[in-house]
């Protein structure tokens, strides 16, 4: 059963689109509503690669985080990470370090309530409300401070996030979060491009998420390298995903090429 063969929680508004619950919806999950699985109709007609963008996109994401991982990162924010599905970041760190802490953080009333149900019983693991167009809110939540330690690195992570930060705030927003942490920190992030296919089929999208309380921004190469000023980019640089390290391990389905991705390490 979906979240729309009921009624809705005291609190979830069901008046427009969910980004987040959009993006369940994308990867087949059952916590959406009407609303929701219309507005993913609307994308689909303009982009029907939309599922397998989002596969593309939980690939990249474990990569990051297993190369992050890998080089020692005990601790992760994963800012804007939507509802608990199969290969969650504290799962795939894990494999690495095996007692990494994360802190979840949405804006979606949802995500609070079904990830600290999930996470109940995990004390590395947890789930916070905030903003991402707040910074100060995410990294000083008292959810984020009790697990993270700002003495050590901390992997970060925006994963099909920072294409919904407008170019305006991005050196506000960027800036705070690249600020705030320490040397040997790594913030990664995935962002919508009509680089490589249809400019008509992006302002249909672009269209569809302005009835959300989250638009959406499709955008060239050099802008959305700007959301990585100050860092080092890791190699290959910033790339669309299915270039970022490819792993034969874990294969990503059919590259879509909407997508950019980089990791880049604050020094």
């Amino acid at each position: 059963m979906s979240s729309q063969d009921y009624p809705p929680p005291a609190g979830i508004d069901v008046s427009r689109p969910s980004v987040a619950r959009m993006y369940d919806y994308y990867l087949d999950g059952k916590d959406n509503f009407q609303i929701d699985r219309d507005a993913v109709a609307q994308v689909e007609e303009a982009m029907p690669e939309i599922r397998q963008l989002a596969r593309e996109n939980r690939a990249f994401l474990r990569r990051a985080v297993r190369y992050m991982a890998r080089l020692g990162i005990r601790q992760f924010i994963d800012i804007g990470s939507g509802l608990p599905t199969a290969g969650n970041t504290h799962e795939i760190a894990r494999q690495v370090i095996p007692d990494a802490r994360v802190v979840y953080i949405d804006n979606d009333p949802v995500v609070l309530a079904h990830g600290r149900a999930l996470l109940a019983t995990d004390e590395s693991t947890t789930v916070a409300t905030a903003d991402m167009r707040n910074p100060a809110e995410v990294l000083e939540h008292p959810e984020t401070t009790r697990l993270i330690d700002f003495t050590q690195p901390v992997g970060v992570l925006l994963i099909a996030m920072i294409h919904f930060i407008a170019l305006a705030d991005q050196p506000r927003i960027m800036g705070h979060l690249r600020d705030a942490l320490p040397p040997g920190s790594h913030i990664t992030g995935t962002h919508a491009t009509a680089d490589c296919n249809s400019a008509e089929a992006a302002a249909r999208i672009e269209a569809v998420y302005a009835t959300t309380p989250t638009p959406i921004y499709f955008r060239a190469r050099a802008d959305v390298a700007r959301f990585f000023d100050g860092l080092d980019l890791v190699e290959p640089g910033l790339v669309t995903i299915d270039e970022w390290r490819p792993d034969p391990s874990d294969p990503a389905p059919e590259p879509t090429r909407w997508l950019y991705g980089a990791v880049g390490r604050k020094n």
